[in-house]
């Protein structure tokens, strides 16, 4: 098994040192968001600040832990109203998958939520609105991922644009390339009321994204007196893994671990691998 981790949830360190680090906690890849790992990296910086000279020190980083880099981290709005920042977003992304190919990264990872100035029509992250959007903002960043070897692959989230397995699966029929491809985080296709229906969920997102899925986030979740649902470290929680962890491992793909810190990280890898000798 691949199992890696956010690099933001291991203890404070350069990017050497909490590298470092997830290697002492057994992890074999991680996810790096370099503006929450690194104290000097801003987002808006992107364009000019990943440079060749900077991937080479990235990667050697890397190649010196151990790890692989399964996903760098590019969690901006690319359904913006606003056309001007819309456009910076989009070369925000440009300059991360130019970067990706350089340090070894499989993906570049996204979401799809909406800016609370937006005004979709209701309900606003799921509005056709919101949808047309999003694709539009989408298509010249994918054609930078074709032209740069690099792979954009989109988390689908129930209360985002691209909040269900059936939309996921619309914005790849609509935009077909094999530099666009799907993060699987199953809680966060989970909304509380559906939390009973679980495991039909994962099946659905297996069956209809599963050729797609590169990455999966693996975390669990708990249902709150008050109605609502926190996640957690995998093992803390109501999740059961069984479907993921055979359709992960049936197709070698990385699993990294969300919603940890450093004192549960390793016990939830552990989880998950005794969780996977049961299988």
């Amino acid at each position: 098994m691949n199992i890696g981790i956010r690099l933001h949830d291991t203890k404070p360190g350069s990017l050497r040192e909490r590298l470092a680090y997830a290697r002492e906690q057994g992890f074999s890849c991680a996810h790096v968001a370099l503006s929450k790992v690194l104290d000097d990296f801003s987002m808006e910086e992107a364009p000019v600040k990943l440079t060749g000279e900077y991937a080479a020190r990235v990667r050697r980083d890397f190649e010196d832990s151990g790890l692989e880099c399964a996903v760098l981290g590019c969690y901006l709005n690319l359904a913006d109203p606003d056309p001007e920042r819309r456009a910076r977003t989009q070369e925000i992304y440009k300059a991360h998958l130019r970067f990706a190919p350089k340090i070894g990264a499989r993906v570049v990872g996204t979401e799809t939520f909406a800016n609370k100035e937006s005004h979709f029509a209701d309900p606003a992250p799921q509005s056709e609105e919101a949808f047309r959007l999003f694709m539009d903002s989408l298509r010249p960043v994918v054609r930078c991922a074709e032209e740069t070897g690099a792979v954009l692959a989109v988390e689908p989230v129930w209360y985002h644009i691209i909040s269900t397995p059936e939309r996921a699966q619309r914005m790849l029929e609509e935009l077909p390339s094999d530099h666009l491809q799907i993060i699987l985080d199953a809680v966060n296709l989970i909304s509380p009321e559906r939390a009973p229906h679980a495991e039909e969920i994962i099946r659905d997102a297996i069956s209809r994204l599963g050729d797609r899925v590169r990455i999966l986030h693996m975390k669990d979740f708990v249902l709150t007196a008050d109605g609502k649902m926190d996640a957690c470290a995998c093992g803390l929680g109501s999740m059961r893994y069984e479907q993921l962890l055979a359709f992960g491992i049936a197709g070698n793909l990385p699993m990294t671990l969300e919603n940890t810190v450093p004192e549960n990280a390793e016990a939830a890898r552990l989880y998950l691998e005794q969780a996977a000798g049961r299988l």
